[in-house]
């Protein structure tokens, strides 16, 4: 199945192509090194998505890898997607998807996991999106308002997850 864009892995040098609406949000997710590696882990398993409240994801793989396919569902509506780069680093982890035939929207996302010289853990999301069904077109700003509230909610569930990890 093809991607519904052109410029695939643009999110991996914090591009956004012409005729995109552009996101962007961080959120502080605690401290240490045992907060990234935790953080990490729900990233890369794909745990943080299933966390979430009212979304489901699907996938044959156990981890994010490029060229793994997933499907991601909000009630009725199905979001096919497919891996398109990983980082795992020392103080970086991340990867993206970009959407395929089928998902409401046509563009990409990126999770990021970075760990600052301060010891600080942080999720950031970026992306670039447009509608390409008529339903998410008719949306307009509340569709971005969406995808923004995603991206915020994203925070909070890693922020959970991590909890137990911070240093006392």
């Amino acid at each position: 199945m093809p991607y519904t864009y052109e410029d695939v892995g643009a999110t991996r040098e914090d591009r956004c192509p012409p005729g995109f609406h552009r996101l962007h949000v961080r959120t502080r997710i605690g401290e240490g090194e045992a907060v990234f590696r935790r953080a990490s882990e729900a990233l890369m398993t794909w745990e943080l998505h299933r966390e979430l409240s009212g979304v489901t994801l699907t996938s044959d793989a156990a981890k994010a890898a490029p060229g793994v396919d997933v499907i991601v569902g909000l009630g009725p509506i199905t979001a096919p997607c497919r891996v398109v780069w990983t980082v795992e680093e020392y103080r970086r982890t991340a990867w993206a998807y970009g959407t395929l035939a089928g998902h409401p929207e046509s563009g990409e996302e990126a999770f990021e996991i970075t760990r600052t010289g301060d010891g600080t853990v942080w999720l950031t999301i970026t992306a670039f999106s447009r509608a390409a069904k008529w339903y998410t077109q008719a949306g307009g700003p509340a569709t971005r308002w969406l995808q923004h509230a995603y991206a915020q909610r994203c925070g909070k569930v890693l922020r959970r997850l991590c909890a137990p990890f911070e240093p006392v």
